[in-house]
């Protein structure tokens, strides 16, 4: 058995490099730790950070072909982030022209959670602590 101690970070390919690093550091508040140009693949990397503690690498590939969105399809679900105020976060996201599903309840845990999409139509999910 491994032993794996966390989660180190999670990669996302954007269509729109600029809209989706506006998202993720405007709106969603991630600080950027890097930012690199790789001219061989005509391609950006962009380190993100979450409170210091998980990273995003939110990339750019010429021509990337889309991939399927829907949370119930196979493969990686959703990405879900931790909050202490679930409405306030909505509101903001609203506030910002980003469409919320309405708030749930998890049946097992009993926390409220809901979802909304990036620029390229990912699943993410805000989970009230």
């Amino acid at each position: 058995m491994l032993n794996i101690e966390n989660i180190h970070h999670v990669a996302i390919i954007a269509s729109d490099y600029e809209k989706s690093k506006e998202f993720y550091t405007k709106i969603l508040g991630f600080q950027i730790e890097k930012e690199t140009y790789r001219e061989e693949r005509d391609s950006y990397k962009l380190d993100l950070k979450i409170n210091g503690l998980y990273q995003i690498e939110l990339f750019s590939f010429p021509n990337a072909p889309k991939r399927v969105t829907n949370p119930e399809a196979r493969g990686l679900r959703h990405l879900a982030f931790q909050v202490a105020n679930l409405e306030k976060e909505v509101e903001e996201l609203n506030k910002n022209g980003i469409s919320t599903e309405p708030i749930r309840v998890d049946e097992v845990t009993g926390k409220r959670f809901t979802f909304f999409r990036d620029p390229d139509d990912l699943p993410l999910e805000l989970y009230e602590k």
